[in-house]
């Protein structure tokens, strides 16, 4: 029977930059921060975590970096999606050597594939390499979207452990869930999905907003995991205004915005990516004053 990875919330971690290369020090900080914050697990170079811009060298020493630096304290999730499936399989390959605890790989993105082809992709990584993995649907981003049928198929692989779920769509989720049960299991992808979603069975959230405010998030996943809705939704209410802000923009670019405004320092950003467009900034600013941050 298989287990969750983790539970609660999980956080898809900033990668921290100084100029062309990764901030280490400020990394060590970050991992202290989150797990001081009740943070089960961390995400290392997902879409957070600016993968997309990481060579594979620089992507595998930071997984292996904060697989040392977090030793054991919380899980380590390393990303390794890629639109082509040999690359997934040599980061998935590098991921189990350092000891992470899992890996997650969103769907091929520009060349795409059929629901087929969907099925091919992942279940080749899950069969090279013996290590968790936790599917990734978001086709804002990708062009592509996991089908229930898919899901259903892809369920039966021993490896497979579940799905950060951030399409959005709740008819597909509880389609998904009454398909796979518990062969499957259901993390929200979107910080504002992760009260409804759980209250149909999620087990917690990949969260952006964790980066800024853990416990918070912890505290919500902790009050739906005990049943305590009421409480659950008061506190996101206070902090609904925020998670809408970091997505004013394309993330990271909000967040990472954020934590510098906040005296974090966590660097530049890569490009594409690229500096906040003034109004966005002032309504960024206005949100984080607003749930009591301090702006540095």
């Amino acid at each position: 029977m298989k287990k969750p990875i983790f539970t609660g919330a999980a956080t898809a971690i900033v990668t921290p930059f100084c100029g062309y290369s990764i901030d280490y020090d400020k990394m060590a900080e970050l991992i202290e921060m989150q797990y001081k914050g009740g943070i089960s697990a961390l995400i290392v170079c997902g879409t957070t975590g600016e993968n997309a811009t990481q060579p594979i060298s620089e992507h595998e020493k930071l997984v292996d970096f904060c697989v040392k630096k977090t030793a054991g304290r919380m899980k380590v999730i390393a990303g390794v999606g890629s639109n082509d499936t040999m690359t997934s399989v040599r980061l998935a390959e590098s991921a189990k050597l350092s000891g992470a605890d899992g890996i997650l790989m969103v769907t091929p993105y520009y060349n795409k594939t059929t629901q087929r082809g969907l099925v091919q992709h992942f279940t080749t990584v899950a069969d090279r390499v013996d290590i968790p993995m936790i599917l990734y649907n978001i086709p804002s981003r990708t062009g592509i979207g996991i089908t229930a049928d898919t899901y259903k198929i892809l369920s039966q692989h021993p490896n497979i452990n579940g799905v950060k779920e951030a399409s959005g769509d709740f008819s597909l989720f509880s389609r998904t869930r009454a398909l796979c049960g518990d062969d499957l299991f259901f993390w929200s992808g979107n910080d504002d999905n992760t009260i409804p979603m759980m209250s149909m069975g999620a087990l917690g959230v990949i969260s952006v907003a964790s980066n800024i405010v853990p416990q918070v998030v912890t505290d919500m996943c902790k009050f739906c995991l005990n049943g305590d809705f009421k409480s659950a939704t008061e506190l996101y209410f206070k902090y609904a205004d925020l998670f809408e802000k970091l997505f004013i923009e394309v993330n990271p670019i909000p967040v990472k915005t954020a934590m510098n405004l906040l005296g974090m320092n966590v660097g530049n950003l890569r490009l594409p990516l690229c500096d906040m467009a003034p109004e966005n900034l002032e309504k960024l600013k206005k949100s984080l004053i607003g749930v009591g941050l301090e702006l540095k």
